[in-house]
């Protein structure tokens, strides 16, 4: 029923009142409906030429919860050009199919090797390159950033970034890879960012944020993020 058959309803007086309150009900089930802030969807994705980890959340109001994650396991007898080819189509089906609001990806962290580095920076310009061709920009986060926003320590390792994933998303999926787990981890430092971005930590506090800086103090500092 539209909202003006509802309107024209209860302008009729012939109406009794019994239709004129299942009127009144359906008009204002659909205002609700209608203010009801949408689900957002976001996309996490860790490049890498040999596996690209991937992971997206959902988003609505207070809850968080795991859509999908996984690997995009690539040979190393492939091609690079090929196997950069492959991220780009991984990338765009999973825009396409879950039509996620932003894409946040992981930046590559400074090593040694440079045709490492230099053969991880064209996986990541690959998946930013999906993301873009779908209308979307990415936002790149590193390492520590990442760590610091999901367990609220830089250090972090990547088994406790694990535990605080499953305890905040409330899944009990395994990750073998460890690579879907960072996918989700950037999607979700992406969503804290958007919603209160972390502060950055005076010099005269930092040997007392370092005395408190513990799982339990988190926790009691941030409840929200374990809900």
């Amino acid at each position: 029923m539209s909202i003006l058959s509802i309107l024209r309803i209860l302008s009729l007086p012939e109406f009794n009142i019994a239709a004129k309150l299942i009127s009144v009900f359906l008009l204002i089930t659909y205002y609700i409906s209608f203010l009801k802030e949408p689900t957002q969807i976001i996309l996490g994705i860790d490049p890498g030429t040999l596996v690209m980890g991937y992971g997206l959340i959902a988003v609505s109001k207070n809850t968080i919860s795991l859509v999908e994650m996984g690997v995009l396991k690539l040979s190393s007898k492939e091609d690079h050009s090929e196997r950069l080819h492959l991220i780009f189509k991984k990338t765009d089906a999973l825009i396409k199919l879950h039509r996620p609001l932003a894409v946040a990806i992981e930046a590559p962290f400074f090593g040694k090797n440079v045709q490492s580095m230099l053969k991880l920076g064209r996986a990541q310009g690959v998946a930013i390159a999906a993301a873009m061709a779908n209308g979307l920009q990415a936002t790149e986060y590193a390492p520590r950033k990442i760590k610091q926003s999901v367990t609220g320590r830089g250090n972090a390792s990547k088994e406790q970034v694990w535990q605080m994933l499953q305890a905040t998303l409330k899944f009990t999926e395994e990750d073998p890879y460890m690579d879907a787990t960072d996918a989700v981890a950037v999607a979700l430092c992406h969503h804290y960012q958007l919603r209160s971005p972390l502060p950055l930590i005076p010099v005269a506090t930092k040997a007392k944020v370092k005395k408190n800086n513990s799982w339990e103090a988190f926790i009691s500092n941030n409840p929200e993020r374990i809900k």
